[in-house]
């Protein structure tokens, strides 16, 4: 199981000379088995466009993943290149919600006058369908889908395993809107666990700073320190710090990286291009 990092950036993407060591993409995470193209991928914001890098140009065929529908997680849809070309095979699935169909709610984003095409004129075999909680399989991959507090539409957490490995993925966490927890930050709430337990690497929301949270802690995301928290109580072997303020320079995320060395289980910050180590002799990133 190969996992790679196309998008860490949160909320819009963030563009310029401060922004270039961490990357400035919005969320995408590609996943593929040991020795083949990337098959599965976690949401589809601009980070999408280093799928088709990945791949050199070549169709993708595999399936991908929506946490939720806010713009960064959609972005980059019409702009895959693998994706939007004869030869592709892209099976789309988000979390099921009321308001239409899962093909209908993408187009009212994704269709004239907001954009030029819908979904259904992307090039390639698409199909797309909504998603309800559970386990299932997608593409080889055994996927648990838990739903988790986000402010703004049905949002959800994956739990992706390959047989070998297993990878949490919670892009958009806001556990504060179910309460303070033991910290203050949200409680370790049982679907997050659920995702979360024993996994090689926990891929987690960390927007906002312990010093920042008081401010923004109904903005609906969470702060580092619940995620090293969530990795701890989980039995996580890794965390990754994901979804970056757009605002975090690189230097700021430096400062982070440094202080998480402290944490109580191995962490790093998430940065654009890198594969993820998934066995516990792997190096973490520098």
């Amino acid at each position: 199981m190969r996992v790679q990092l196309c998008g860490v950036r949160g909320s819009t993407p963030a563009p310029g000379s401060d922004f270039v060591r961490y990357g400035g993409n919005t969320s995408c995470v590609a996943i593929a088995q040991a020795g083949a193209e990337p098959s599965l991928l976690l949401d589809a914001g601009t980070g999408l466009s280093r799928v088709s890098r990945l791949l050199q140009g070549r169709p993708f065929r595999g399936a991908i993943l929506l946490s939720h529908l806010h713009w960064d997680h959609t972005h980059g849809l019409p702009f895959f290149r693998s994706g939007d070309q004869d030869g592709s095979r892209v099976r789309l699935l988000l979390p099921a919600q009321e308001g239409g169909s899962a093909e209908e709610l993408l187009a009212q984003a994704m269709s004239p006058p907001h954009f030029p095409i819908t979904p259904s004129q992307l090039r390639g075999a698409w199909s797309f369908d909504g998603l309800e909680e559970g386990a299932c399989e997608v593409e080889g991959f055994q996927v648990l889908a838990r739903e988790i507090p986000h402010k703004g539409g049905r949002t959800f957490g994956y739990r992706v395993s390959s047989g070998k490995h297993t990878v949490a993925y919670l892009s958009d966490h806001h556990p504060f809107g179910l309460g303070p927890g033991p910290d203050g930050f949200g409680p370790y709430h049982e679907a997050a666990l659920a995702l979360a337990t024993d996994v090689d690497v926990l891929i987690h929301d960390s927007q906002y700073t312990a010093a920042e949270f008081p401010e923004r802690h109904n903005w609906g995301h969470s702060a580092i320190d619940y995620a090293v928290g969530l990795a701890e109580a989980a039995g996580a072997s890794r965390l990754v710090a994901f979804h970056h303020d757009p605002r975090r320079t690189d230097d700021e995320l430096d400062e982070i990286g440094r202080s998480l060395k402290s944490a109580p289980v191995p962490a790093t910050i998430a940065c654009e291009g890198e594969c993820v180590p998934l066995d516990q002799g792997d190096p973490l990133p520098v």
